[in-house]
């Protein structure tokens, strides 16, 4: 994998670079979908005089510049992630909100072939994809089969 150049794409989309930015950038590109507690804690252990203020700034500026994406699945915070541009997906855990990418794998990339499209000009598509995450699935089935009563198998 190759190790982004932090200042180059702080400078490129007009930006200054300044320390609280490349660690915002090296928090989230070290941990991806990060929420913003996650990011404000990680940024915080390196330089801890970085204000919770700072860091919501320094996400808000990094993913209207397109730096960062930026996701919310359904009832759960906001989560930050360097991979952009290429229009992918998420599987999102039910039990514990991990989340992972997913590549798009069905219509024209990026995934913008919409079946009917009211008139507007669509630019991105966002599809979530949720299920059980093989940690919870096998934390479930264990559960599952402890609490199962032997009587009740003949």
């Amino acid at each position: 994998m190759l190790i982004p150049d932090f200042e180059t794409q702080l400078r490129e989309a007009s930006l200054r670079v300044t320390r609280p930015r490349l660690a915002v950038l090296a928090a989230v590109h070290e941990h991806p979908h990060a929420d913003t507690d996650t990011v404000i804690n990680l940024v915080r252990a390196h330089q801890p005089t970085v204000s919770h203020q700072a860091v919501y700034d320094i996400l808000r500026a990094l993913s209207d510049a397109g730096i960062l994406r930026r996701i919310q699945p359904a009832g759960s915070a906001a989560r930050y992630e360097g991979r952009v541009g290429d229009n992918h997906h998420h599987v999102v855990c039910r039990s514990c909100g991990d989340i992972a990418d997913v590549a798009c794998s069905v219509g024209h990339a990026p995934c913008l072939t919409a079946s009917v499209d009211h008139g507007f000009v669509i630019d991105e598509a966002e599809v979530v994809y949720w299920g059980t995450c093989p940690r919870c699935a096998a934390t479930a089935s264990r559960t599952l089969h402890a609490t199962a009563s032997p009587e009740g198998i003949r």
